[in-house]
């Protein structure tokens, strides 16, 4: 999601959730809960899969959601926005630091800490995996469609504006692109032109855009257990064997930079949704070698950090999501709708507050970047550096806050009735 802006070997490396019931034995003829219940044919039954219940959705629909991934995605783009200001290697380079001199002579402890917060970004894709699973289960694809259409897109063009506007007034951590290039930037489908963004930060969204691309394609078979599983197995092959290929198709559809923490969300939401077991087990730790392999050349690539340190933060971050998936922090992270009158109050009061903060993540990583290197370049002979820090993580905060509530918010109602309508309409035309 300059350290993040292109990831390693020339590829580019920032719903509500359910609890795993307890396995009970089925009443006989009770169909397995899933989408494949909605997506099957009416006269063909759909296959049981590990963790069934017989609930059906109606069970899936009560599970409460797991806000604590909310919060996570704000700490993640939070520890990319400070890797930025405080911990990369242009930063620290004497001739081209937006600070006028090495950011490790103005902070000489937090530096080596910051230069590890690039690995936000693999977080990031660790936890797409996992909530794009969860909120698919149980959905048809044009919903799967509508919804990262309305989620992305808003905000994404309004910041594409206004990150063009402040580099055209002050052209100065990077010239704005040409009209044609930053139109090409609202289609956010330019690095499959080989148009760099508008933004150094925007190439994690391409690689969002393949992983949904092939999560939308496994959608439309019909999610199933045995399907995620051979779909996650088939992918981290692919991406795997895609380098030795020499194929630029299998690469740009592999994905193998991002592959690894994308897989590993998928297979952690496995465990949630159905229980541990030996295979899932072996596919987290499969994902786990996968990954720490690619860290060898994110770190080569950013300069500041160690393959251990990034190694460590990895492996920590992945036993956090396991005891996520695995409830270990359900009574922190949920809010259980079998929970007395206080418990929904104290728990939900939580929830909103994370659900808020999520709800800026996605913003504030539109916007940290370029507009906040811009502004230390401009104001660091004049603030103390410590106090433009903190005022930029607060205005990106604020800013964030404020395209959630004035463009997102609108624009994706409006996008989504819209959206929905094409569609029927496109239903109806076929069937003419």
């Amino acid at each position: 999601m300059a350290s993040t802006t292109r990831g390693p070997r020339g590829s580019r490396p920032a719903g509500a959730p359910q609890h795993r019931r307890s396995a009970r034995p089925a009443p006989a003829g009770t169909p397995a809960p899933g989408v494949s219940a909605v997506l099957a044919k009416p006269d063909r039954r759909p296959d049981r899969e590990p963790g069934s219940t017989g609930a059906g959705e109606q069970g899936a629909r009560r599970r409460p959601r797991l806000y604590v991934l909310d919060g996570l995605r704000l700490v993640a783009a939070l520890m990319v926005a400070a890797h930025h200001y405080v911990g990369t290697y242009r930063v620290n380079k004497p001739n081209t630091s937006p600070w006028g001199r090495p950011v490790e002579e103005i902070f000489p402890n937090v530096f080596p800490v910051a230069a590890y917060g690039w690995i936000g970004v693999e977080f990031f894709f660790v936890i797409s995996g996992f909530v794009i699973c969860m909120s698919c289960w149980g959905k048809r694809p044009r919903d799967f469609f509508v919804s990262r259409v309305v989620r992305l897109y808003p905000a994404y063009w309004f910041a594409v504006l206004l990150t063009t506007a402040v580099l055209t007034i002050w052209p100065m951590v990077r010239p704005p692109l040409r009209h044609g290039e930053m139109l090409l930037n609202l289609s956010m489908l330019n690095e499959g032109f080989g148009v760099r963004g508008v933004d150094g930060v925007y190439w994690t969204l391409w690689s969002e855009l393949r992983f949904y691309l092939l999560f939308l394609l496994l959608m439309a078979t019909g999610l199933t257990y045995r399907k995620v599983v051979l779909f996650c197995c088939g992918w981290g092959l692919a991406a795997a064997v895609a380098a030795e290929a020499d194929s630029e198709l299998l690469t740009l559809v592999a994905n193998p930079s991002g592959a690894p923490f994308f897989i590993a969300g998928l297979v952690l939401y496995l465990m949630h949704r159905f229980g541990p077991d030996l295979m899932l087990w072996g596919m987290l730790g499969m994902t786990w070698l996968l990954g720490q392999y690619q860290l060898i050349d994110r770190v080569a690539y950013e300069s500041v950090s160690s393959w251990k340190g990034a190694t460590l933060l990895f492996t920590a971050f992945l036993a956090l999501m396991v005891a996520i998936a695995l409830g270990r922090l359900n009574g922190r992270a949920t809010r259980s709708p079998e929970a007395g009158a206080s418990g929904r109050k104290e728990r939900g009061s939580r929830g909103r507050w994370l659900v808020f903060a999520g709800s800026l993540t996605y913003p504030f990583y539109l916007i940290h970047y370029a507009i906040g290197l811009t502004a230390i370049q401009l104001l660091h002979d004049d603030v103390d550096p410590r106090l433009l820090v903190l005022a930029l993580f607060a205005a990106g905060l604020t800013g964030a806050w404020l395209i959630h509530r004035l463009i997102e918010r609108p624009v994706s109602r409006l996008l989504r009735t819209r959206l929905n309508e094409s569609l029927d309409r496109m239903r109806t035309l076929r069937e003419a």
